[in-house]
């Protein structure tokens, strides 16, 4: 051993201990406090690549669930105008089977076609009423609604839209200003008009259903893949903290230790002084 005042290989040695001990202090409690392993990629530049791959794909998918859920709220608007649009048919079918009696009177058949009438201006508010974000799947006015169904944009699930006003007669066939009633035969040529209708409202409505269904189905199964990347993502970066906290506790211990055994080979030199006593 040298003794030597002006280099201290001793505290040389236990400050570079200390040193190291302190690093791994900071980055267990780094740990701890954000619950990440990896937070950057200075950490571990391949795990944190791919976990922020996950990350871009998972907010992608979000957004898709998004316009799924929109699509899904315009059908669920529509099914519902159309499902009560479906029993004011049944109910034009009652009154026109009464108008086909030729037995009734005058009075009664006028009454008869303003309470027919005023079912069919009820038709009409149901269709204005099926609008949601400016989409109305009832009115002509949308003919495809056509919803992204994947998060490269490589898929769509297409919904057909219909016209059910007053000014067409593509699906709802029936006289709207209930004059085919005005006379037993009139009346009877319109019951089948009113079959006609529902006939073809029904077949919309299977179309606008199995449309909406396929919105459901693609929207629980994004949300199963949007877990799975939540769990991967947590499987690449999470710390596990009940082993990060038992590491805290030892690198506590060793920085006290490493700074006593610093302080004790600082002393050292002190020694030399005895010799010119």
């Amino acid at each position: 051993m040298v003794n030597n005042i002006n280099t201290n290989p001793g505290a040389l040695v236990a400050l570079q201990n200390l040193t190291r001990i302190t690093q791994s202090l900071e980055e267990t409690q780094r740990r701890v406090s954000t619950g990440l392993e990896v937070s950057s990629a200075k950490d571990n530049p391949a795990i944190y690549a791919l976990a922020q791959k996950q990350r871009a794909e998972l907010g992608s998918i979000e957004s898709v669930q998004q316009g799924l859920r929109i699509g899904s709220s315009t059908v669920d608007v529509a099914l519902a105008a159309g499902e009560g649009i479906s029993d004011l048919l049944i109910e034009m079918r009652a009154l026109a089977s009464q108008a086909a009696d030729p037995s009734i009177t005058a009075a009664d058949r006028t009454l008869i076609q303003d309470q027919y009438v005023e079912l069919a201006e009820q038709i009409g508010r149901l269709v204005d009423s099926a609008t949601i974000g400016g989409r109305n799947l009832l009115d002509g006015s949308t003919a495809t609604l056509s919803v992204n169904a994947s998060t490269d944009g490589s898929s769509t699930i297409d919904i057909d839209g219909y016209n059910l006003t007053s000014a067409s007669t593509s699906v709802l066939t029936i006289d709207h200003d209930g004059s085919d009633l005005g006379t037993a035969a009139g009346a009877a040529t319109e019951i089948g008009d009113i079959d006609t209708s529902i006939d073809n409202l029904t077949n919309a409505l299977a179309n606008l259903g199995a449309g909406g269904r396929s919105l459901d189905l693609q929207g629980n199964l994004l949300t199963r893949v949007s877990d799975a990347l939540e769990v991967s993502i947590g499987n690449l970066v999470d710390a596990d903290l009940a082993k990060e906290s038992s590491r805290l506790q030892a690198l506590q211990v060793q920085q006290q230790l490493a700074i006593q055994t610093l302080s004790i080979a600082n002393a050292a030199p002190n020694a030399i002084l005895a010799l010119f006593a």
